[in-house]
């Protein structure tokens, strides 16, 4: 491994890496689901959680680089989910919608190795966030554990974009050199910290096979895994 006594900051994702976004977000849209339900059985009956999701991540692509903050895009899919169900209702989006972001933020849990690890990495280290996402850490139980958080839809580009990886350069005033990138993602994390020149860490929980060509410093399945090269 190479050495890393010169860095000082460490970059997070946060979906995925500290939390389980997937687990969280088919929670919330069972409360969706529920309040269709009870409004309007049959319309209900024509949709189920994971052709929820089909449509969202349908309609997160269309709206790609034209809206980019994603509480508003959660709620143009619930109105194209009512289209799609011939059942098209703006106020029942955005009732749908409301519910589904009250869930999304005060019920997400973190993974058991994210405050052990980030406990002990924060005395030693500039710790931050940078998402693609919207769950900030003041929602689950991390006020005051991060020196600076990067979304994306703050300034208009996403990771892999080198230039998101410039930015948090600039919050957490260090170099290229001094930075390393933690994220569960291949396509958007690891490719975006080689696009920037950046060294990456690769938290692969599930133990996938990297399919990519996607070069990677480091790969872990538990977070507490840093603190033995670290």
């Amino acid at each position: 491994m190479d050495k890393l006594e010169h860095i000082k900051v460490i970059s997070f994702d946060a979906d995925g890496t500290l939390w389980d976004f997937k687990k969280v977000m088919k929670h919330s849209l069972k409360y969706v689901f529920k309040a269709l339900h009870e409004i309007d059985p049959e319309s209900a009956s024509m949709l189920d959680i994971d052709k929820m999701i089909q449509i969202r991540n349908k309609v997160a692509n269309d709206l790609k680089g034209i809206i980019i903050n994603l509480e508003e895009v959660r709620l143009w899919a619930f109105r194209e989910t009512l289209q799609v169900i011939k059942r098209p209702n703006d106020e029942l989006a955005k009732y749908l919608n409301e519910i589904y972001l009250k869930h999304r933020f005060e019920d997400i849990e973190l993974y058991d190795d994210v405050l052990p690890t980030l406990n002990v990495l924060k005395n030693k280290y500039t710790i931050g966030i940078l998402s693609n996402g919207n769950s900030y850490p003041e929602l689950c139980g991390l006020d005051n554990m991060f020196q600076f958080t990067v979304y994306s839809q703050d300034f208009g580009v996403e990771k892999p974009d080198p230039i998101i990886f410039d930015i948090v350069l600039k919050e957490a005033n260090c170099t290229k050199e001094q930075i390393i990138h933690i994220g569960d993602s291949l396509r958007t994390d690891i490719a975006g910290a080689n696009n920037a020149g950046i060294k990456c860490v690769w938290i692969n929980r599930e133990q996938e096979e990297n399919t990519t060509n996607q070069p990677i410093n480091y790969e872990i399945t538990s977070l507490s895994e840093l603190l033995d090269f670290l």
